[in-house]
């Protein structure tokens, strides 16, 4: 990912953002070409390796164990008017932008096509994102038979992972009065806009 140094995430800010956004694409390499699911993403503690699971009847995971994989995150994103450049009165070779957050993920795919394996991830994915629920939901609160028949139709998968490189591109190249206007503007939008002007008012 191409990145300035301006835009980029320290890598905890990185991992910290990962898990805000909670899923991604998981794009990697076949004999027929490029792959992609959208799965969510478990991180452990150590942050070397992502845990998920996709449905079996999804062929991204055959032949995939040992695959590259590239996991795309994207946790806002949101167009930018040179209307909203107060300085443009002074310099008005002004264009339109783009401003995100975003992060690549690159390893190594595991396979896991065992049920107390993905058991297991399911569980720890379902704490994971019921976590701040007043009345957390679990795996065990629904009828054990049907959880089996839901386990057998879904495969474990793991990523060994490799790098990660975050991206955070939120007008820091633009005058302060710039900033501040595009963050006003979007902040009054959508609900993709106020998601990218929130991330604004972290830095």
């Amino acid at each position: 990912m191409y990145t300035l140094p301006s835009f980029q995430l320290s890598e905890d800010d990185a991992w910290s953002m990962v898990l805000e956004a909670g899923a991604g694409f998981y794009v990697r390499p076949t004999s027929s070409g490029l792959r992609s699911v959208f799965a969510p993403i478990v991180v452990d503690e150590s942050r070397r390796t992502i845990t998920t699971h996709v449905a079996r009847a999804n062929d991204w995971w055959r032949e995939a164990d040992g695959a590259d994989v590239l996991v795309l995150v994207l946790a806002a994103s949101a167009y930018v008017s040179p209307r909203h450049y107060p300085s443009k009165a002074e310099s008005p070779g002004v264009v339109p932008t783009w401003n995100y957050v975003a992060a690549e993920i690159r390893g190594t795919v595991g396979v896991h096509d065992d049920a107390t394996w993905t058991r297991a991830q399911v569980e720890r994915q379902t704490d994971r994102f019921e976590a701040t629920a007043a009345t957390p939901w679990r795996v065990t609160d629904a009828p054990s038979d049907f959880i089996d028949r839901q386990i057998r139709a879904i495969v474990g998968v793991s990523i060994a992972v490799s790098s990660i490189e975050g991206k955070a591109k939120l007008s820091q190249n633009r005058p302060e009065i710039d900033h501040d206007e595009v963050q006003r503007a979007l902040s009054e939008g959508t609900l993709a806009d106020r998601e990218v002007a929130r991330w604004m008012g972290h830095d």
